[in-house]
């Protein structure tokens, strides 16, 4: 009921855009309508002229999200398990979440050039935190009496780690995955307005030069698209590995 909801809500939207397009006459510069941002979304499909720049900002999301995650969870995990580490670093990593990172963009152009990589750093960099957060939080609020059951167990450190603490805090920690695959997409494209002639971000600022609003609108709907395509891999992802516990309870 609420999927049709919404698609009726969007139907409801975008006829209500197509006739106020129309009525008023809206120049295409200021505000095209859905029949012209359709039609310039199905000519650069079918010409095969969007196809590289999705692929390589499909590229930079998927590597930046991989790294960046791996980093923030190996960050986190050390950071809980470590409270001297935890005080050492956490100054400096809110340091380097608090500065713009459109700001970082050229200081990232200048150290790894103007290829994939810089736009790779960004997209890490956004999703580093995130995950690093949730890790973080996840595994210090395992319970006290949980603890104290697995030292009366006699269990090492590492063996606490892995049976408890991963398993009770992975809930939260592929929360943060999700949002950390939300912001990957906003590095991707915020690095190739900086860096990039290929890429959907890339695109809006070549439409933005050359005045073609339609493209703009088609380049931002395939941007959408693909930031809701990542997510729901890993909603999917997230059902996947919290299958065993759901079977268990």
């Amino acid at each position: 009921m609420n999927r049709l909801g919404s698609f009726v809500l969007l139907v409801l939207l975008l006829v209500g855009w197509e006739a106020g397009c129309r009525v008023f006459d809206v120049p295409q510069l200021v505000l095209p309508a859905p029949s012209v941002v359709a039609a310039s979304l199905w000519k650069g499909l079918a010409s095969g002229y969007f196809w590289p720049h999705i692929r390589a900002t499909a590229l930079e999301l998927v590597l930046g999200t991989l790294a960046g995650c791996a980093l923030g969870f190996l960050t986190g995990v050390l950071m809980a398990e470590a409270a001297g580490l935890r005080r050492l670093l956490m100054p400096y990593v809110v340091v380097s979440q608090v500065v713009p990172k459109l700001a970082l963009a050229p200081l990232f152009v200048l150290w790894f050039g103007f290829g994939t990589s810089s736009r790779v750093v960004i997209t890490a960099l956004i999703c580093f935190f995130p995950l690093l957060e949730n890790t973080l939080t996840a595994l210090q609020q395992v319970g006290p009496e949980r603890l104290e059951l697995f030292r009366l167990l006699g269990a090492s450190r590492l063996q606490t780690l892995l049976r408890l603490k991963l398993p009770s805090g992975l809930p939260g920690i592929l929360a943060g995955v999700r949002v950390a695959v939300v912001l990957a997409l906003v590095g991707a494209v915020v690095g190739e307005f900086v860096s990039a002639n290929q890429g959907l971000g890339a695109l809006v600022i070549a439409s933005q030069g050359n005045l073609d609003t339609p493209l703009m609108f088609a380049v931002l709907l395939l941007i959408a698209a693909l930031g809701m395509l990542a997510y729901q891999a890993t909603l999917l992802l997230e059902r996947w590995l919290l299958l065993p516990f759901t079977r268990t309870s």
